[in-house]
């Protein structure tokens, strides 16, 4: 197919709120042979209108041929769970402490929100496919430290079944759970699952999509792009602080193990990949070296 005739289709189902379509094939040929994870948390998990966006800008990502895994989290849906058993818990350093009944829960809510993707891009004409504990489970953890309970550190990806996957035309849909050596279920930081399975896939691009816009400099202007140096010093400085820590570390050590570049963008924006994939302005802040 001729790049015209390829545009002409493009057209077809392309947003009027995205980036200029005649630029799609540009970036279409950049991205092509490369991986891009996305992670899809914090609060946009729970407003359906963002949903929906995100869903619709995923289908057009695979329709473009395009080769992504999505990670997503579920901490605002998993709050509202517990709240509804009347269990309350308790953070360590940003992480949920988990014991059997929270982790049970955990892992129901999860892999409830990993169907409602799959079925909410399978409508769209996509293919995805579920990858949790119960089905293709990709992550082998070891327990983190002992006063967190069932929360577990990635120790081993199967990228054997996402590639898989991928070879297919399919869209991985990764829930952040894990099992142990014993097949015990274990609840992983959404960020640090993401990142773990970028870092192992040597991914091209990691994108963060959370409810804040990106990182901010100390005068509280959005910085667009920045090298894990000086990200450091903005943490050292605590100019960065509070709940962007751990994300920031993830972000760090993705860079530093392979990943080409990091972007934490604002999911609350309509078309925010799209925006940072097919434009060179790009959304949000993107770190590397």
């Amino acid at each position: 197919m001729s790049e015209e005739n390829n545009l002409e289709e493009i057209k077809k189902f392309w947003p009027k709120d995205a980036p200029n379509v005649n630029n799609v094939p540009k970036y279409v040929k950049k991205y092509k042979k490369d991986l891009i994870v996305i992670k899809y948390g914090g609060n946009v998990l729970i407003d359906r209108n963002i949903f929906n966006n995100f869903i619709q800008d995923i289908s057009i990502l695979n329709k473009l041929g395009l080769s992504i895994i999505i990670v997503h989290g579920g901490g605002p849906r998993i709050e509202r769970e517990l709240k509804k058993s009347n269990i309350q818990t308790k953070f360590i350093n940003g992480l949920r402490v988990t014991d059997k009944n929270v982790i049970n829960i955990v892992e129901k809510v999860l892999i409830d929100f990993n169907n409602d993707i799959v079925v909410s891009l399978n409508k769209k004409g996509s293919k995805a496919v579920s990858v949790n504990t119960k089905i293709n489970n990709v992550i082998n953890v070891i327990p983190d430290k002992p006063e967190l309970g069932f929360v577990g550190v990635p120790q081993e990806i199967n990228v054997e079944i996402i590639k898989n996957i991928i070879s297919q035309k399919q869209i991985p849909i990764v829930a952040p759970l894990g099992l142990d050596k014993d097949k015990q279920t274990y609840n992983i930081n959404g960020d640090t699952a993401a990142s773990a399975i970028a870092k192992k896939l040597k991914s091209r691009r990691l994108l963060l999509m959370t409810n804040v816009e990106g990182v901010y400099d100390d005068r509280k202007t959005l910085i667009s792009e920045i090298k894990p140096y000086d990200m450091e010093n903005l943490v050292n400085l605590k100019i960065v602080q509070g709940g962007m820590l751990p994300k920031i570390k993830n972000c760090i050590e993705a860079v530093e193990n392979g990943v080409r570049g990091v972007v934490i963008l604002d999911g609350r924006k309509p078309r925010a990949i799209l925006k940072e994939i097919f434009s060179d302005q790009g959304a949000g802040t993107l770190i590397r070296k």
